[in-house]
């Protein structure tokens, strides 16, 4: 099963690109790092107090996904500097 999980995050301390492509790269590499997750920024690169995040993990049990999936929404939630906005999940 692969599970996509898109999420759409607002920034509204950070003053500038570079701010923000800091937050991002620090989340970006958590994810990667504790959760074994692939994960990029989707859209929105030139606007510097909004990001969509694409986040995907492989797995054979529906309820590992679903687990792996809580726990990426979790650490993204522990991020004061974002606010989730939006979060689609997907099953194939």
């Amino acid at each position: 099963m692969i599970f996509f999980l898109e999420v759409e995050c607002m920034m509204y301390d950070g003053h500038s690109l570079k701010d923000k492509r800091s937050i991002i790269k620090r989340l970006l590499a958590k994810l990667r790092n504790e959760l074994n997750v692939a994960v990029t920024e989707l859209d929105y690169h030139d606007l510097w107090q909004r990001t969509k995040l694409g986040i995907v993990t492989i797995t054979n049990e529906r309820s590992h996904g679903e687990q792996v999936m809580q726990e990426v929404l979790r650490v993204i939630d522990t991020y004061s500097e974002l606010e989730r906005t939006i979060s689609n999940l997907e099953i194939v």
